[in-house]
């Protein structure tokens, strides 16, 4: 678990290397910045109540666990550390601190998630504004929702879709990637359209960065999905395997989809279909055989590479497709284990072409629409009170020049003529310079 939690952590910045090299040079740090701002953040509010709203004893019908119960990790790390056998507090087979860490950075990558929606326009102090609030209004209680199981032993009383709908998430499809997608939606709407969307070309600055965030992310998501048995078992071996396999039928059905709509298979192709896939299975991957994970990789790298062009027939401008990817491949995952589910896998649960009938069907989708409706609906709101209270965009002068410069006075490459020609050391005396007095501006030789 302390490996799986460090993995899931270096997921975050690999979200920003995938996100940082999709948007122009202009916008690389900023881009990088909205992912690591999350990581401070968010990991200091889940230690001071978000856990505690996450997997608190319920004091809401199912929707709210109790932000007192465990407020600044009160009662989780008191006790004998020297003791055999531990006298520390624990959850469920391992100590309650690894847990917390551990879920610590699902909170994490799922605010950061939404930065790529909103990118090159949204200022990095209403960010961290809208990224608090969601965290704290949507995040945690949706985690109680999803995450929180109930313990008859101890009377502690867990999440609604958990327990109640027992609609099955093994990973997060809801609570991680149906939420995010949803929020991220609602943040682009309020925000707006980049200056000259869609008529400019916006494309991606650094595609080797993009494929490198995308080979982190992969290797971070096995801690994500198979970490989330908690242990070191069979359930975490059958969770690697799909984890595998669903993400590998996901390139392959995105590339092909490149191939007939496009003519041409894609390297961004390539990068966001094992994202695709890595969503798709995330909620499914306890609970679907390898086959059957195999085909909800497939099916969900078809839909997400279709759906990143809805953008442009509903006119949103979700930047980084995060509408076409979490939502989309989120729902995807969550759905299909309506279908798909296999009795024979840890789950232990028959979908519709197993033999169980609609009954799994209805709760995936009704865990689902849930999510996707609360989510949507209250970024939305906390969207529009940031605006009103401080605004969310540069101004179409500091659009222009670049969002690094104008938040951060940084730029992402030197494009400065003072350098010299190899690259190494001073310039010759030999070398060409600019006229006498001229001034190189920091944004020569990016995207305007």
């Amino acid at each position: 678990m302390l490996a799986s939690t460090a993995l899931v952590l270096l997921m975050t910045p690999g979200l920003a290397l995938f996100y940082g090299g999709m948007v122009r040079s202009k916008s690389v740090l900023n881009m990088m910045m909205m992912s690591l701002g999350s990581v401070g953040l968010v990991g200091i509010l889940w230690a001071l109540y978000g856990y505690s709203i996450a997997f608190g004893n319920d004091v809401g019908g199912g929707l709210l666990g109790n932000p007192g119960e465990y407020f600044g990790l009160a009662g989780l790390f008191a006790g004998d550390y020297g003791a055999d056998p531990a006298m520390f507090p624990m959850s469920g087979t391992i100590p309650a601190l690894v847990f917390v860490g551990f879920q610590a950075t699902f909170a994490i990558i799922t605010t950061a998630l939404i930065s790529g929606a909103v990118a090159d326009r949204l200022r990095f102090g209403p960010w961290l504004v809208f990224a608090g609030l969601w965290a704290t209004i949507v995040y945690f209680p949706v985690a109680h929702w999803v995450f929180a199981f109930s313990d008859e032993e101890s009377g502690v009383v867990g999440g609604w879709i958990a327990n109640d709908l027992a609609a099955i998430d093994f990973a997060g499809g809801t609570a991680v990637h149906i939420n995010a997608g949803a929020a991220a939606l609602a943040l682009a709407i309020v925000v707006g359209k980049r200056a000259g969307w869609p008529r400019e070309p916006m494309r991606p600055h650094n595609l080797t960065l993009v494929m490198l965030g995308a080979a982190l992310l992969w290797f971070g998501w096995f801690g994500f999905n198979a970490g989330s048995a908690l242990g070191a078992n069979g359930t975490a071996a059958f969770a690697m395997v799909n984890t595998i396999l669903a993400t590998c039928a996901a390139m392959l059905g995105w590339l092909l989809t490149e191939r007939v709509r496009d003519g041409k298979p894609t390297s961004l192709g390539a990068a966001s279909g094992i994202v695709a896939g890595l969503v798709a299975i995330t909620p499914a991957c306890s609970s679907v055989s390898p086959m059957g994970g195999i085909a909800i990789g497939l099916i969900a790298g078809v839909l997400c590479a279709l759906a990143v062009g809805l953008k442009f027939r509903f006119g949103f401008d979700d930047s980084l497709d995060v509408v076409g990817v979490h939502l989309v491949g989120g729902l995807a995952g969550t759905i299909l284990i309506g279908l798909f589910a296999d009795p024979g896998s840890p789950a232990a649960v028959a979908g519709l072409f197993y033999g169980g009938g609609v009954d799994q069907l209805w709760r995936q989708i009704v865990g689902a629409g849930a999510v996707l409706a609360y989510s949507f609906v209250v970024s939305l709101a906390l969207a529009y009170l940031v605006k009103a209270v401080m605004g969310l965009r540069l101004t179409p002068e500091e659009e222009a020049t670049g969002i690094d410069e104008t938040e951060h006075a940084e730029t992402g490459y030197d494009f400065s003529s003072h350098r010299s020609i190899s690259g190494l050391g001073s310039p010759r005396p030999d070398a060409a310079t600019t006229a006498a007095g001229s001034h190189v501006p920091a944004t020569a030789g990016k995207e305007a």
